[in-house]
């Protein structure tokens, strides 16, 4: 009977074993074990963030030390190459001592821990525990030891929510797993026993149980005779650093972290699914030196100024910045915003900001690049004179009068184009667009990196005072072609990019094409230069190098910008004024205790200390420069009564075309042409503000009525003026913006 009840017995619990062998399939992985997080680097291989609700990263075992390895398998599992998958004799163990009161005992194999990691859940039931063992012999018979292995490694927990062994070797010790040395790979190993609790800068009081942990493993991988006992011998315990608190996305990172996404993903390098998923190693162009420089200069120049309690307009504050390399198109750094957490917004891309008179020198660009002349048949070159009295209607343009204000309603009279650059000359600029073709004008800017998408890139006179609203990021690009001579490279951020620590993901080709020829972004490198020399951008002299560069204003003053480039660094720096609650863009009156924000002031003076500390130690070097034929030769002004004199030829009746920079006029309303207009500034003298267009330097100017009557224009005040007086360049006007109507409109009488 005893003899029949025995067979029996193991009938049915080999019966058991093939019904349950059979029934017990191996499941997919669950969410958690297939989470990661996308680990963000500098370009030197340094962490700049990480992201994803998982703190892990998968690697491969040949990323792991052997120390690494070895340590794991002393603590847990010292049998693994050699056993089965299951140990019924140590889950007999374990019961039988858990029975006795000495505590809960595990009898796991790794591959059964790694089966409850990767494919099941932590529940502690029967069921759960039957699956374990069915699925941990099936797996045992189909995957080798290795892959088990490397994917316990993955999926353990070791504490400081690190899961897998590269997360904890970056928690505790700021290392890769493949760094790991005996002592610290020991230590590790003994948190996966009890990894709240081992952790001995946040438990103290658990060392002595830590430490006998750790020598446990230590004295496990001796016998294994994977360490020798010369170099166990008075090793010592490797204290683990402070606990980091969760960088998160704060700071920079935030902003950085969602360009690179949005480059991933808007260029199809990953699809937004798998990078939502993680496991990405994205290591990018930003240089971790100049990052900090930059953060840096605006901290010094703009930020730590600020007192949001007591002046209401320091709060409406914004920033962003973007600087690149011109001969990789790499950027090396980007300033978003104070915080990320607290300014969610990216102010480097950001594209909602008028960019001003920084759009002057694509103008020129798109002259030499078109071998344009003036009215009367000159070549244009920096040397061409042109009439800058102010409100000076554009020849030429038969969409509608448009007379541009300059500044302070400054008239210059005749001037060279390269003195009307260093002053800002609205009227210059916006017959030359005329001159050259406002369409070729908006052609050139695409070429040189402006998206032809941005909003009112419009091929009016009034592109040439920056109505556009171009993002920090696309002004670098273009500003970055010229300092490379007119080659044009698409920007790029990422400079490598793998997935789960080995698969390399195929990045966009870059390819550089030349935009414009050299002669065209040379010789307006050449005028840039006299801005930064003697016109409103001389703070940029602080930097130390030869430098080219333009200021500009956006509308109302919502915005100042500074754009400038050196042979090495091209870097666009924007001060925007935004409320804080309503997201409306606000004029930068009052910031700082200053009248005004101006293209010549925060800004410049932030690319100034950047551009001195990114470039510290390397060689002051001179621009090598290709000016187009007849660039110095000085010419003459034109005769009184040419066609480039002030007149009214050539204008339609009403319909003026607005601008958003300082000296942009006219506003069609139901056929009536309301010419606000101001102009664009480099001093600082006093005058009379208006709501209107934007300015670089620091004079003001009123409101006149535009009105039109066969193309002429009636100069008498509207009022609605305000006193305005200023000092030092601060405080000027702003201009209306608007685009041309379809048709003619209807003539407003006098």
């Amino acid at each position: 009977m005893v003899l029949a009840t025995c067979i029996l017995g193991a009938v049915l619990l080999a019966g058991l074993f093939f019904i349950g062998y059979s029934m017990v399939k191996i499941p997919p992985a669950n969410a958690l074990a297939t989470k990661q997080s996308n680990v963000f680097l500098f370009a030197d291989g340094s962490q700049l963030a990480r992201d994803g609700e998982v703190n892990r990263e998968n690697i491969r075992l040949a990323q792991v030390s052997k120390d690494g390895q070895h340590a794991v398998l002393a603590a847990e599992d010292r049998d693994f190459y050699s056993e089965s998958a299951v140990d019924p004799a140590a889950i007999i163990r374990a019961g039988w001592n858990t029975a006795l009161g000495r505590g809960k005992q595990s009898g796991s194999t790794i591959t059964q821990q790694y089966v409850k990691n990767y494919y099941l859940a932590q529940e502690q039931t029967v069921t759960r525990k039957v699956k374990e063992f069915f699925i941990s012999i099936k797996l045992d018979r189909t995957e080798p030891k290795n892959k088990i292995l490397e994917g316990y490694l993955n999926t353990s927990y070791f504490g400081r929510n690190a899961y897998g062994i590269q997360a904890a070797a970056q928690a505790y010790y700021g290392i890769d797993a493949k760094d790991l040395d005996p002592a610290r790979a020991a230590y590790l190993a003994a948190l996966v026993n009890a990894p709240s609790e081992y952790d001995v800068v946040a438990h103290p009081e658990n060392k002595a149980a830590a430490f006998a942990r750790w020598n446990y493993v230590l004295d496990g991988m001796v016998k294994q005779g994977w360490l020798p006992q010369s170099e166990r011998t008075g090793m010592k315990f490797p204290m683990p650093k402070e606990q980091t608190v969760s960088t998160g996305l704060s700071g920079q990172r935030g902003y950085i972290v969602d360009a690179i996404k949005h480059y991933l993903t808007t260029n199809n390098v990953i699809d937004p699914d798998s990078l939502e998923a993680g496991g990405y190693r994205i290591t990018t162009t930003l240089q971790k030196a100049k990052q900090n420089a930059f953060v840096k200069a605006v901290d010094d120049k703009l930020m730590s100024k600020l007192d949001k309690k007591g002046r209401k307009a320091d709060s409406y504050v914004r920033a962003g910045g973007a600087s690149v390399d011109p001969r990789t198109g790499k950027i090396v750094a980007m300033y978003g915003g104070i915080d990320y957490v607290q300014q969610y917004t990216n102010g480097a891309t950001r594209g909602d900001f008028q960019v001003g008179s920084t759009f002057k020198p694509f103008v020129f660009t798109s002259a030499v690049e078109n071998g344009s002349t003036t009215q009367d048949g000159r070549p244009l070159t920096p040397n061409s004179y042109y009439d800058g009295t102010n409100k000076r209607p554009v020849q030429g343009w038969n969409g509608g009068l448009y007379a541009p204000e300059n500044e302070d309603s400054k008239s210059y009279g005749d001037i060279t184009v390269r003195e009307a650059t260093d002053k800002s000359v609205n009227s210059v600029y916006a017959q030359m667009a005329v001159d050259v073709g406002p369409a070729k004008v908006k052609r050139t800017a695409i070429d040189l990196g402006i998206p032809s998408d941005t909003k009112d890139l419009s091929p009016y006179p009034s592109i040439a005072l920056g109505t556009a609203t171009a993002s920090v990021l696309d002004m670098a690009e273009a500003y970055a072609t010229l300092a490379n001579h007119g080659k044009h490279g698409t920007y790029t951020m990422i400079e490598k990019v793998t997935k789960d620590g080995m698969q390399d993901v195929p990045l966009p080709e870059r390819k550089t094409e030349r935009a414009v020829s050299r002669e065209a972004a040379d010789t307006t490198t050449s005028v840039l230069q006299g801005v930064v020399q003697k016109g409103t951008a001389i703070a940029a002299q602080a930097a130390g190098r030869p430098a080219a560069g333009k200021t500009g204003t956006a509308e109302e003053d919502t915005a100042a910008w500074f754009a400038g480039y050196t042979p090495e660094l091209a870097t666009v720096v924007s001060v925007m004024g935004q409320d804080p609650v309503t997201a409306v863009h606000k004029p930068l009156y009052g910031v700082m205790g200053l009248p005004r924000i101006n293209g010549g002031g925060a800004p410049t003076e932030i690319w100034a200390q950047f551009t001195r500390d990114a470039l510290q130690g390397r060689p002051v070097t001179d621009f090598d420069l290709h000016l187009q034929p007849g660039a110095n030769e000085i010419q003459r002004p034109p005769a009184t009564g040419s066609p480039t004199a002030p007149g009214t030829g050539g204008q339609n009746d009403g319909g003026a075309v607005t601008g958003g920079d300082q000296g942009d006029a006219g506003q069609n309303n139901g056929g009536q042409d309301q010419g606000q207009t101001a102009g664009e500034t480099d001093g600082g003298t006093t005058g009379d503000t208006t709501a209107g267009g934007a300015t670089d330097g620091g004079t003001t100017a009123g409101t006149t009525d535009g009105t039109t009557t066969g193309g002429t224009t009636d100069g008498t005040s509207t009022g609605g003026t305000t006193d305005g007086t200023t000092t030092g360049g601060t405080s000027g006007p702003t201009g209306g913006s608007a685009t041309p109507p379809p048709s003619p409109p209807r003539t407003r009488k006098p």
